[in-house]
């Protein structure tokens, strides 16, 4: 009767070891596809949002190498103008201009209601054109502009065109 109990007991405990074994190898398995699954995904989600982000800088002084050239005056007995540090020195120039008591005076609009057109964002896009976004905090435009660097390293800009949202 002792024999039989402890065959049993035997049994039963290589049988919870099998069904242990089993459970955590593939709990394992399961992780590792999971793991694969959600790894591939964002692997996706990246390609895609780099895609994406590549596509959007297509019009890009950082991006376009003929634009950066035009910079390059060393041929000609010029100065090199460092692209890098020249996109925060005319963005910081343009936004200056908010704070003319009568608005930012290349967003191409006047003051509504005492309400001045500001500049909010801008974007260069190469040698000669920025991109920018204008609003008084209740209309909304967008304007095309011209930049110059001059000799002298002074910057003026010129409207091309612009253009105030409906409400």
């Amino acid at each position: 009767m002792k024999k039989s109990l402890m065959l049993y007991l035997f049994i039963l405990a290589i049988l919870m070891n099998v069904f242990t074994y089993m459970f955590y190898s593939r709990e394992v398995k399961f992780g590792e596809e999971r793991y694969e699954k959600t790894t591939k995904k964002l692997r996706d989600s990246i390609n895609l949002v780099s895609a994406k982000l590549a596509e959007s800088d297509y019009f890009s002084l950082e991006h376009n190498e003929n634009a950066q050239n035009y910079f390059d005056n060393s041929a000609t007995g010029g100065k090199i103008i460092q692209y890098e540090k020249l996109i925060p020195v005319v963005t910081e120039k343009l936004l200056d201009l908010n704070s003319n008591p009568n608005g930012n005076p290349y967003t191409g609009q006047d003051k509504i209601e005492d309400k001045k057109f500001i500049i909010n964002k801008v974007k260069i896009l190469n040698h000669r054109w920025i991109i920018a976004d204008y609003s008084n905090g209740e209309l909304w435009g967008e304007v095309l502009l011209k930049y110059f660097v001059n000799d002298d390293e002074s910057i003026t800009f010129e409207v091309n065109q612009s253009l105030l949202y409906q409400k």
